[in-house]
């Protein structure tokens, strides 16, 4: 374990510990019951914040948004604990890492894809350990009887490196990069959230920031133009598409007080064109 990471365990032995949590078992059953038993049977004094139980079933990339989008407001020392598993009970493996200061322990398949393009690893290893683990595993609840008791082991304060192997390998998403030239930017969809915004894969940070109408890129998404970047959905009339750098730092088309989803469909081309 390097200093960087030796320091996030001070810090975090002198507050609370908090363990976040991220799934996409719902509220319906007894499963986020269950996760949240075995963490506090391993550390009862931890604060359990939950992020969302309503990732799309399956969907690793919906987990691999919402972590990123979570991740920077959380104190360093956090357990990330993301659960999104369609292979769980195969060979796919257990990560426990630190990135930025803050832990995650999360399936090997491709959830921290996003966290790692923007967070610096500070250590990353392999769960192997099953002294960390429940005594009695499930092979179709690793979350409950794998993830949730390394989770609540690292909020106690043991060394991330005392879980298995190092590695300095993970599964990573095969996101569609947006192509990028002087005067065109051609992007993709990731996702649809509840309000019907379509998030897409052009960083923010490659657009300069709008300041007014006379911003020199404008959007078009199924070759009907949109108009400049705004900054704010209240931009727009009730009812009209908004192009705008969201709060996760991605290009977002929206429609003030509508679903642009609903308008465009899940997947319309998306250009941004120079003036």
């Amino acid at each position: 374990m390097n200093e960087r990471t030796e320091h996030v365990r001070t810090e975090r032995d002198s507050r609370m510990p908090i363990i976040t949590l991220t799934t996409d078992y719902g509220t319906q059953d007894g499963y986020v019951g269950a996760l949240k038993g075995a963490i506090l049977s391993v550390a009862p004094t931890v604060r359990i914040v939950d992020i969302t139980h309503e990732i799309e079933p399956y969907s690793v990339l919906h987990g691999a948004l919402v972590l990123k989008q979570v991740w920077p407001w959380f104190p360093p020392g956090t357990v990330h604990l993301c659960v999104v598993d369609p292979g769980v009970g195969t060979s796919r493996g257990v990560l426990v890492a630190s990135f930025g200061e803050r832990f995650v322990v999360a399936p090997d398949n491709g959830l921290l894809t996003l966290v790692a393009r923007s967070e610096s690893c500070d250590a990353m290893y392999f769960a192997a350990n099953p002294k960390f683990f429940h005594e009695s595993v499930s092979p179709t609840f690793h979350g409950r009887d794998v993830l949730a008791p390394i989770a609540a082991h690292l909020a106690n304060g043991i060394s991330i490196a005392e879980f298995g192997p190092r590695t300095e390998r993970m599964t990573r998403l095969e996101l569609p990069e947006p192509l990028v030239s002087p005067t065109l930017i051609r992007g993709h969809v990731l996702h649809v959230d509840r309000f019907g915004t379509l998030v897409t894969n052009v960083d923010g940070t490659v657009l300069r920031s709008p300041t007014s109408d006379s911003e020199p890129w404008v959007v078009v998404v199924d070759g009907v133009e949109i108009g400049a970047i705004r900054t704010t959905f209240g931009d727009v009339e009730p009812g009209n598409p908004v192009a705008l750098i969201g709060s996760s730092g991605f290009l977002e088309i929206a429609v003030n007080q509508g679903r642009a989803v609903d308008r465009f469909g899940r997947s319309p081309s998306i250009e941004v064109r120079r003036v």
